[in-house]
C-alpha cells in the first residue's frame, strides 16, 4: 500500500515528527510505500507535497487559532474564515491523494489537538466524503490542554477533534487517552505508544562530536546535566534548575568530587513564545545556577547540519538527564534517555505514572504534580539519589542496563510491528 502521513509539520525534532520517522521505517520494512503531506517538510523528506497553509504557524491558521480560544464569543468573520481555509485545504488534500495514488491516510495529531482548526475541519470533511481508510494517531487530545478549554468553536471541536467516522480508526499513545476517548466519544482506540529503535546500537563519541563540550564552554571539571526538551512551560524546567542548585550545595558538591553541575537545554524556545525562557533565566540567575540554552548549537533536523551537532551528540556527552515534565502524551525524550543508557530524574506526570512506572523502570522520581513552582519536590533524598546515580559506577550500570532492557521489551520497533501490520492490510 501507499500510505500518506499527514500533519501540520513533519520536520525537525519535535515528538510527532520523530515518531513519524520511526513509523515510516517500520512500514517500509513491512513492504509498504509512504509519502508525506504537511505545512513543513525536511529537505530530505520522503516524496509528497508541501502545503504551507497546512502549518499551524501559517498567518491565517494563527489568526483562526487566536480568535477561537480564550473567548466564548466569536469574532466577526471567524466562521467564514475557517470554512474558506478548510475548503482550500480539502482541495489540496484531494490533489495530493490523486497525484500520489494514496491508499491510506495516517494522520498524525492533526485530528487531535486543535493547533490548526481549519486543517482538522478539512481532514474530517475529506475523509467523510471519500471514505478513504484512515488511521488517526492522536498524540495530544484537545481536552488534555487547559488553553483550549475556553473557546467559541465548541461545535467544531466536538465534530473534528477527533471525529468519529466509518473509515477512520483511532490510535492513542497512552492508556489515559484510550480511556478518555471511550468515555467521551464511545471510540475504542488502539494503544500505540511512543517507540524507539532499540535494535540499533546507540551512537558513540566520534571526531565529529568530540568537541561538543568545548563548544558549549564546558571542561572535564563540569557535569553536563541535560534537559533534552523544547522550552515550553509544561516541561517543568524550573525543577531541573532547582535540582542543579541543590547539587551545587556544599555537601553534594563534595560528593561530586568538586565537579560543577551545569544545566544544558538542547531544544529551542519559541513554540509558545520566549517568555518562559526568560523566566527560567531569571530563576537561574537568582539561584546562581549556570544554564546553557544551546539550541543554536544543535541541528533542528535529526541529522547534523553545517556547524551544528545532532541531539544524539548531546546524549553521548551527558552525565545525567532531567525530565521533570508536568504533562506528556508519552515521553519521547525519556525513551531516548533509556536508549543511551543514561540515568535520569523524572517527574511522575500522569502518563508516566499510568503506563511507564508500573513496568519497573529504575529512575530518580519526584512528585511535583502539575506545579512547576513546587520546588520542594526536589528533596534531600532526591539529591542523594542523583549523586549516587552519577558517581557510583555499580549503581549507575545496574540502573541503565535494567532500564534499557525493559524499554526494548515494551517500546521497541519489534514490540509494535505486529500491531502495525494488523492495522494496515
Amino acid at each position: 500500500m501507499n500510505i500518506a502521513f499527514i500533519s501540520t509539520r513533519i520536520a525537525g525534532t519535535d515528538g510527532v515528527s520523530l515518531e513519524i520517522a520511526k513509523l515510516a521505517t517500520i512500514l517500509r520494512r513491512l513492504g509498504h510505500d509512504y509519502c508525506f503531506c504537511a505545512g513543513e517538510l525536511d529537505a530530505d523528506a520522503a516524496p509528497g507535497q508541501l502545503v504551507p497553509e497546512m502549518h499551524f504557524a501559517h498567518p491565517e491558521a494563527r489568526w483562526i487559532h487566536d480568535h477561537s480560544f480564550g473567548a466564548t464569543e466569536a469574532a466577526p468573520g471567524l466562521e467564514e474564515r475557517i470554512a474558506a481555509q478548510a475548503a482550500r485545504l480539502t482541495a489540496a488534500l484531494a490533489r495530493f491523494v490523486e497525484e500520489q495514488r494514496v491508499d491510506m491516510l495516517f494522520v498524525q495529531n492533526a485530528l487531535a489537538i486543535p493547533m490548526h482548526v481549519a486543517l482538522g475541519v478539512a481532514l474530517t470533511d475529506f475523509i467523510a466524503a471519500t471514505g478513504i481508510p484512515t488511521l488517526a494517531h492522536n498524540h495530544d487530545l484537545a481536552w488534555e490542554r487547559p488553553r483550549f478549554t475556553v473557546n467559541c468553536i465548541p461545535g467544531i471541536l466536538a465534530r473534528c477533534f477527533p471525529p468519529v467516522l466509518p473509515s477512520l480508526r483511532h490510535l492513542v499513545i497512552n492508556s489515559l487517552a484510550q480511556q478518555a476517548l471511550a468515555a467521551r466519544k464511545g471510540v475504542e482506540a488502539v494503544l500505540l505508544p511512543n517507540i524507539f529503535d532499540f535494535e540499533t546500537a546507540a551512537p558513540a563519541m566520534t571526531p565529529a562530536n568530540a568537541d561538543l563540550r568545548a563548544t558549549l564552554g564546558l571542561g572535564s571539571d563540569h557535569l553536563l546535566i541535560l534537559q533534552p526538551t523544547r522550552v515550553i512551560s509544561r516541561k517543568g524546567i524550573e525543577l531541573a534548575i532547582e535540582l542543579v542548585r541543590r547539587l551545587r550545595a556544599t555537601q553534594p558538591r563534595s560528593r561530586l568530587l568538586g565537579k560543577e553541575p551545569v544545566l544544558v537545554i538542547s531544544h529551542h524556545a519559541g513554540d509558545e513564545g520566549f517568555g518562559y525562557l526568560e523566566q527560567l533565566r531569571a530563576q537561574a540567575a537568582r539561584a546562581a545556577v549556570p544554564i546553557i540554552y544551546a539550541a543554536q548549537h544543535f541541528s533542528p533536523q535529526a541529522e547534523a547540519t553545517a556547524g551544528r551537532f545532532t541531539l544524539w551528540d548531546a546524549y553521548v556527552h551527558a552525565d545525567f538527564v532531567t525530565y521533570p515534565s508536568l504533562i506528556e502524551g508519552f515521553g519521547n525524550a525519556l525513551l531516548e534517555t533509556l536508549y543511551f543508557r543514561l540515568p535520569a530524574l523524572v517527574n511522575r506526570y500522569p502518563v508516566y505514572a499510568a503506563d511507564i512506572a508500573p513496568l519497573g523502570f529504575d529512575l530518580v522520581e519526584i512528585d511535583a504534580a502539575a506545579d512547576p513552582a513546587n520546588l520542594a519536590a526536589i528533596t534531600s533524598e532526591t539529591v542523594e539519589a542523583v549523586v549516587e546515580a552519577i558517581m557510583d559506577p555499580v549503581r549507575r550500570r545496574r540502573m541503565v542496563e535494567s532500564n534499557y532492557h525493559l524499554a526494548r521489551q515494551h517500546f521497541s520497533f519489534e514490540a509494535v510491528t505486529p500491531l502495525l501490520a494488523s492495522l494496515i492490510r
